[in-house]
């Protein structure tokens, strides 16, 4: 069975196969670094919750179904990669593009429950059933904040290219798809998170073109990306999670027109 990644490369070199010999057809490329923000884990219990033994918190303490739990996540910049192929009228360009974004989790802080801080509690408070402290806090378990984003959009975009007697030409563009994102928490070695989701996505792109031939030219530009919230379910807590996925990308690539 095909992977994301794998349909959608397949879609975009399918394609390519078809138009890209076409009059106004491109091909074009770009890499990326991607700054994501920082975001927030807004979630709550999905059953009711027994505690394991914390420092203050006792063992036995029961969180009904609905109880708020959520954590930050410090997220640390990331690459990524923009291929599309699309078709130039005038001024106007309008593409399909495959792109491709992953980032490192820095660290995990601030864990709440019930509108309890829970970041010195022993992190055994986090294991129903455990039958002793484990001897590291809650706030020392998540700072390790191992795991990762790993997202694969597909869009359809539009783009205008300035006219201007300037060697680089400006442009702007939109565009709107749908993400599939992978998100792994492991602070720790400890599986808190393993869960995708699959979203709607939108940016808005500016740049400059700068045309070494009638066929081939390089661009370099700033793209502003964000999806709906994704919503995962934990591993090790019985619980669902939203969080938000925003990024500040810049780029460079080349574009070949035929």
């Amino acid at each position: 069975m095909f992977t994301i990644k794998q349909r959608a490369l397949v879609i975009a070199l399918g394609l390519a196969s078809a138009n890209s010999l076409a009059d106004g057809f491109y091909l074009s490329g770009s890499l990326s670094y991607n700054d994501m923000d920082d975001t927030y884990n807004d979630g709550s219990f999905t059953e009711e919750f027994i505690t394991g033994p914390g420092t203050n918190i006792p063992a036995g303490i029961a969180l009904p179904a609905g109880t708020a739990v959520g954590w930050h996540t410090d997220v640390e910049g990331g690459a990524g990669v923009n291929l599309a192929i699309g078709w130039q009228m005038d001024q106007w360009r309008f593409e399909a593009e495959y792109a491709y974004a992953g980032h490192d989790v820095d660290t995990h802080r601030n864990v709440m429950a019930a509108d309890i801080d829970l970041g010195n509690e022993d992190a055994a408070v986090l294991v129903s059933g455990a039958p002793g402290n484990l001897g590291v806090s809650v706030a020392d378990l998540v700072a390790d904040g191992r795991g990762d984003f790993s997202t694969d959009y597909l869009f359809v975009n539009a783009y205008y290219d300035f006219d201007s007697s300037w060697t680089l030409k400006p442009y702007i563009g939109a565009g709107i798809g749908n993400a599939w994102v992978d998100v792994e928490y492991r602070p720790s070695g400890v599986g808190i998170i393993d869960d995708d989701d699959s979203v709607l996505a939108y940016q808005v792109m500016a740049g400059l073109n700068y045309w070494c031939s009638e066929q081939l030219s390089f661009f370099g530009g700033l793209r502003w990306r964000q999806t709906d919230d994704i919503e995962v379910d934990a591993d090790l807590l019985p619980a669902s999670f939203e969080m938000e996925n925003e990024s500040w990308l810049a780029e460079i690539g080349a574009r070949w027109t035929f």
